[in-house]
């Protein structure tokens, strides 16, 4: 794996102009992006994939809908792809991320599947978060692994607080998620297995839709920097980078004042947590 030096002590620094970023998701992209090894960018993909599971579910609906131009690959790539494997042609995972291929190949094979948008979504994010999760990196596999657990537990939650069928509501087949869909304790049987359910509950008592987001940013936040606090120069603290600048980017246009403010820690975190060895100064 590589040590990205140079790349990582000279960062840019992360500026707010009217209120705005002035540097984003896409920027990284196009800036840091190209400076990474090969396989490294495999790993950055798999982030940018969330743009392309979106741009798929609406070209399936629309083959002509405007598409989010932040993912992987272009409308007319992804159209190029679902027309394949809708005429039953055979579409390479090398080229074409293999859980997609499974996901449109069941769209227009299985007589059984929904249609209703939400199922659609659930069933791409289920497939999704399975693929993070395989990824032989460990701190990319365990941050899907943790949003999965995440997202699950806030969804049995509320089933359970308005009587919806939680088995209907989780995704994915992990321990945690079998013990969501069967458990009958209140606590589903995982206060011993995830460390921060107590957290989770807390969060999800919070009525104030905004201070709820809030409060789970803030959450994967602290996950971030005790998953990376070890990794000064490798991939990990570019994928933290990344994944820092996506939540701080919606927290501007959620909450302008309080954005600022995590933009701010953020970067002295990174002033803070980067020892920089003198010759690379």
């Amino acid at each position: 794996m590589s040590n990205y030096y140079y790349l990582i002590a000279g960062l840019p620094d992360l500026t707010l102009e009217d209120s705005k970023l002035s540097y984003t998701v896409a920027d990284f992209k196009e800036e840091i992006y190209p400076n990474l090894s090969k396989a490294d960018k495999g790993l950055i993909d798999l982030f940018y994939l969330k743009f392309d599971n979106a741009n798929v579910l609406k070209l399936l609906k629309n083959k002509d809908a405007v598409i989010d131009t932040r993912g992987n690959f272009s409308a007319e790539e992804l159209m190029e792809y679902i027309t394949s494997i809708k005429e039953g042609g055979v579409v390479s995972s090398k080229d074409f991320p293999s859980y997609l291929i499974t996901f449109i190949t069941n769209y227009y094979n299985d007589s059984a599947i929904d249609d209703d948008f939400r199922l659609l979504e659930n069933d791409l994010a289920a497939l999704y978060y399975a693929y993070g999760m395989n990824n032989k990196n460990k701190f990319i596999s365990s941050w899907f692994e943790f949003n999965l657990t995440l997202n699950n537990v806030f969804a049995a939650l509320a089933a359970r607080k308005y009587k919806v069928d939680i088995a209907q509501s989780v995704v994915g087949d992990t321990e945690v998620t079998e013990a969501l869909r069967t458990s009958g304790a209140r606590d589903f049987g995982l206060t011993g297995e995830v460390d921060y359910f107590d957290q989770l509950v807390k969060i999800s008592e919070i009525d104030e839709l905004l201070e709820r987001e809030k409060k789970t940013d803030v959450l994967k936040w602290n996950w971030i920097e005790d998953e990376t606090f070890f990794n000064y120069f490798s991939i990990e603290r570019i994928f933290a980078f990344l994944l820092k600048i996506e939540m701080i980017e919606r927290w501007l246009s959620l909450d302008k004042e309080r954005g600022r403010e995590l933009f701010r820690e953020f970067i002295d975190s990174l002033k803070d947590d980067v020892s920089i060895p003198a010759e690379f100064k």
